[in-house]
């Protein structure tokens, strides 16, 4: 039976004819996450017409709202590497995140697109609650990846969709294949619905860039890469609610762990802020530290090593560490806090300018 047959694999992911090998089977397996107690990714590859009512039923697991991912790649001109504004000759894909949503809007507003979203072999994207410790994601290589902490609701909502737990499951990836953006393929070639549009219908920088709009998403870094579990946020959030940090304390704390390496990566490039952004900045990364000095020990050496890697850079970027850029007033830590000692080198003209008036510069 002609592969094709065995596997409806989305049409922008193309599994070389002529090489021999076993045919893609439907399935899922799991795994424990690397420092996450009772935490799983489930992995699993589905045919590309059953992704719609999957994401649909994963979605009811979702309370009430979510946010939605996006990766895709951006014009050449826009390609950098995540460290430098070098241009990379091996571009990663550009990573988006709508705010927190009713999930019914972000189907609603997926919906136009959806079919576009699976096939085309530049592009991923998801859905998340943090707080719910629940993540669904389907990459550009056409496999789902789940993270959870209630992995035996995901297996059985897996099997109630009839797809089985394979322990030696393989990945499309596995086999030697092609990515082919819609734009790239002849029309021939595509599902009837998607031959009936344009070209500009077609090109994933149009429909990307409008969902973008549409979801008022903004790009993240992903230099970090972590999951906290529902009982993991709890502890973190009864210490956020006691008022240690006013301004923070209806933050996600997930959310401070990206902003403070969001801040890294800009202070690496070039800040463009003003000293008071920098100060924010830093309290950010007090508030990171205060938590890391309440919560269990266990919880607390997960998110040391979390922020381990923006850490080191931003010690690395630092000059004149014989000064304080600030005396913070509180809250009392026992680190001392190298994030105020000196000031980074690439600052922006902005930044200088501020500093020069606070008179870092003088003596």
């Amino acid at each position: 039976m002609p592969l094709s047959e065995q596997f409806q694999s989305p049409v922008g992911f193309r599994r070389w004819l002529r090489q021999s090998g076993a045919a893609q089977q439907e399935g899922y397996d799991l795994a424990l996450l690397e420092d996450c107690e009772n935490a799983y990714r489930l992995t699993a590859v589905a045919g590309a017409a059953r992704i719609p009512q999957l994401i649909r039923d994963f979605a009811r697991f979702l309370p009430g709202e979510a946010f939605c991912i996006l990766e895709y790649y951006p014009e050449p001109e826009r390609v950098t590497t995540s460290r430098s504004s070098v241009p990379d000759e091996h571009p990663a894909p550009e990573v988006f995140y709508s705010p927190y949503l009713p999930v019914d809007e972000i189907l609603n507003q997926l919906s136009p697109y959806l079919e576009r979203l699976i096939h085309d072999g530049f592009i991923g994207f998801g859905l998340a609650n943090n707080r719910a410790g629940l993540e669904m994601f389907y990459s550009e290589e056409k496999v789902l990846t789940f993270f959870t902490d209630n992995h035996l609701r995901l297996c059985d909502f897996l099997n109630r969709n009839r797809i089985p737990y394979r322990p030696d499951l393989s990945l499309p990836s596995d086999f030697g294949h092609d990515h082919l953006s819609l734009l790239g393929l002849p029309r021939e070639q595509l599902p009837p619905s998607l031959a009936a549009l344009d070209e500009a219908e077609l090109d994933a920088l149009n429909f990307c860039h409008h969902l973008v709009e549409e979801l008022d998403m903004y790009p993240v870094e992903e230099g970090l890469s972590f999951f906290l579990t529902r009982k993991e946020q709890a502890q973190v959030a009864e210490i956020m609610e006691r008022n240690r940090f006013d301004d923070l304390a209806e933050l996600e704390f997930g959310g401070l762990l990206l902003d403070w390496s969001d801040f890294v990566t800009e202070c690496e490039n070039g800040f463009e802020g003003d000293l008071q952004d920098y100060r924010q900045a830093l309290r950010v990364r007090d508030c990171i530290q205060h938590v890391i000095e309440v919560v269990p020990a266990e919880l607390s050496r997960k998110i040391g090593k979390i922020i381990a890697e923006p850490d080191s850079s931003f010690q690395n970027i630092l000059t004149d560490r014989r000064k304080r850029i600030d005396t913070p007033a509180r809250p009392e830590l026992r680190q001392e806090r190298f994030w105020y000692q000196g000031v980074i080198r690439n600052q922006g003209i902005i930044l200088r300018r501020d500093l020069i008036r606070k008179g870092w510069f003088a003596g």
